[in-house]
């Protein structure tokens, strides 16, 4: 009888062990602080908007991709290697298709849009090219060696010269105002100070080689602008304004004592204003506010 009443006890007891044991993970369940997900409940800020500025196109060889640190060494014709920063905000394109970041690689040819970014180069836009490089530049002509037929550009990013090789049969056209393109234009028209826009490739040497090239403005050249003020700086005399014959904007220097008497600036203001290409910039000699 004790024998029988010690094996009931201890089933008994392992019946509660086993049903203390089962009930276990579920208070310890219970007991357990909710968990919530931080990315569930925090937003993740929205990237700014990309830089603004002048633009400037530069092509070359692509040496090296950062995905990490987002920024490429880009080998810019006739010039050294460069840094270019890229984000989820770049455009990327190969033969004019649209395609991701993740296809950028060396030994790619690419024609980069950039413009500053404080004091670092951000890429608008890459568009990679798969057949002959190629590319655009637009700056002030620092040099030109008629006998060698070396160029030397500047744009308006700092230390972004580069040198081209401007062949014979390369086109040299005047654009723009009437009056300017109208005069007679040419090789001659490439001089120290003088505003162009080119289109080059690269040859078997890696040179940049001018294919086209737009002088755009000649030192001493007279403008006519005409068009709204969008910015203004009456401290510093210089405007900026947006023409609508050809939707781009100018950027004027002017002296107060030019304008009309009795007349003040204000943004908005639709004027007629007569510059002088001078000193790589356009200088007002007139504003009349209409």
């Amino acid at each position: 009888m004790d024998r029988l009443l010690v094996v009931v006890l201890s089933g008994a007891m392992a019946i509660a062990q086993v049903s203390v044991a089962s009930a276990l993970p579920q208070q310890v369940a219970n007991s357990r602080p909710e968990l919530k997900s931080e990315s569930a409940s925090v937003d993740l800020p929205a990237l700014p908007s990309v830089p603004r500025g002048k633009s400037t196109i530069v092509g070359g060889e692509i040496l090296n991709v950062d995905p990490v640190r987002d920024v490429l060494t880009l080998k810019v014709f006739g010039k050294q290697k460069i840094k270019v920063l890229f984000d989820e905000r770049t455009q990327v394109y190969r033969d004019g298709k649209k395609t991701s970041l993740l296809e950028l690689a060396p030994d790619d040819h690419a024609s980069v849009q950039t413009v500053l970014d404080g004091t670092s180069v951000y890429a608008l836009s890459i568009h990679v090219l798969s057949q002959s490089p190629e590319g655009e530049y637009q700056g002030l002509v620092l040099n030109y060696n008629s006998d060698t037929r070396e160029l030397t550009v500047s744009s308006s990013l700092p230390r972004e010269a580069i040198k081209l090789i401007v062949p014979v049969n390369a086109s040299v056209a005047r654009v723009g105002q009437e009056a300017i393109s109208s005069q007679h234009h040419g090789a001659s028209d490439i001089v120290k100070g003088s505003l162009i826009s080119v289109k080059f490739e690269s040859d078997s040497k890696g040179r940049g080689v001018v294919s086209q090239m737009a002088i755009l403005a000649t030192p001493g050249a007279a403008f006519v602008f005409s068009g709204e003020i969008s910015a203004l700086d009456v401290h510093s005399g210089n405007l900026v304004l947006i023409d609508p014959r050809d939707s781009k904007s100018y950027q004027v220097f002017f002296d107060s004592a030019h304008l009309p008497p009795g007349h003040d600036l204000h943004l908005g203001d639709h004027v007629i204003v007569t510059t002088t290409f001078d000193n790589a910039r356009y200088v007002a000699s007139l504003i009349t506010v209409e």
